[in-house]
């Protein structure tokens, strides 16, 4: 039986997860601190039956909180998901993302120092090396310096950062997990999938930023999940790994994906002002775990997308009222 703390467990990535590793190992123990702030939602969880599941809302910057959890629940591994993660957010309230993607992990680091933690395990992203240009055939690996280009993406690789410092520094047993833009169901409807395919449902058009052709790689969060489970079990201490199936696609070729499916025209496609710092391209060289781990994605793009789409179309009322959380006014882009 392995003891689990997991952050951030009540957001898209995290409840995956949480219900993945559940449906895996039973017997194991899960305790989920989440802050629940606009991405945090236990519906996400509400099919959980298990008791050995346990919930704790709270704040990863709390240092009596998560020491005392910490003290309590004693657990093996810490898998830190908590994070501000809305790239567009971030340009508009950049101190938020710091304090919870840096201050937040580096003060679950410190509990984690003190009462002596089997494996702590950082989930980030693939932003944090920066861009690639759009006809590049280079790959970001795990030795790529860090060169993030954004708010959110500075604050993801200041935790990275920290994460290793504490592994250097004090020999606390880590690792980090850089992944590919994941999708999937439950996931908060402000990101381009879920939000193309809510608006179309809903009968609206989809906002597609002016520089529309930036590619992004794509990874179910299931693949991710059991790529987690196997760094978690098999990784080294102290290592670095790319989460990625090299699946690449632009926003253009997901929305015609989209429209495709749902029996929409391209004339539902709206363009809007580009963000700032707006990264072109992101492609992950993952030889590193599909070699020395044994994993590769199982989920087919194609299949998964329309998989995924499904998922939306019979779960109105959990998107539905998500869509009420206006969280970005676009036209403020031009007074940042």
């Amino acid at each position: 039986m392995i003891k689990l703390l997991v952050t951030g467990g009540a957001g898209f990535i995290g409840s995956n997860f949480i219900k993945y590793w559940m449906q895996k190992y039973p017997e194991d123990k899960i305790l989920n601190l989440d802050l629940l702030t606009y991405a945090g939602n236990l519906d996400n969880l509400s099919d959980i039956k298990n008791s050995n599941y346990q919930f704790v809302k709270g704040d990863i910057c709390n240092f009596e909180l998560v020491d005392f959890l910490m003290k309590e629940f004693q657990p093996d591994f810490i898998i830190n998901f908590a994070a501000e993660s809305h790239n567009s957010l971030a340009i508009l309230n950049p101190t938020a993302f710091f304090k919870t993607n840096l201050i937040g992990t580096q003060t679950l680091l410190e509990a984690a120092r003190k009462n002596n933690i089997k494996r702590f395990h950082h989930i980030s992203t693939c932003e944090v090396y920066g861009d690639l240009p759009l006809d590049s055939l280079e790959k970001f690996t795990e030795k790529t310096p860090y060169s993030p280009n954004t708010p959110y993406n500075a604050s993801k690789a200041a935790a990275d950062l920290a994460v290793k410092a504490y592994f250097k520094t004090f020999n606390l047993p880590i690792t980090i997990s850089n992944c590919a833009n994941n999708y999937g169901p439950y996931q908060f409807p402000e990101k381009l999938i879920p939000l193309f395919i809510s608006n179309l449902l809903e009968g609206k058009k989809v906002p597609l930023y002016k520089s529309s052709q930036n590619k992004r790689e794509w990874v179910h969060v299931i693949d991710h999940c059991k790529a987690i489970d196997l760094i978690l079990h098999k990784g080294k201490a102290g290592e670095t790994y790319n989460i990625g199936t090299g699946v690449e696609k632009s926003v253009e070729e997901i929305t015609s994906i989209i429209l495709k499916s749902l029996s929409q025209l391209e004339s539902m496609k709206e363009y809007v002002p580009d963000r700032p710092s707006h990264d072109r391209r992101y492609l992950l060289d993952s030889s590193k775990i599909m070699l020395e781990l044994g994993w590769k994605p199982e989920i087919d793009f194609e299949k998964g997308m329309e998989e995924t789409i499904k998922w939306y179309k019979g779960n109105e009322q959990w998107w539905k009222p998500l869509k009420q959380k206006k969280l970005i006014d676009e036209t403020k882009w031009k007074n940042t």
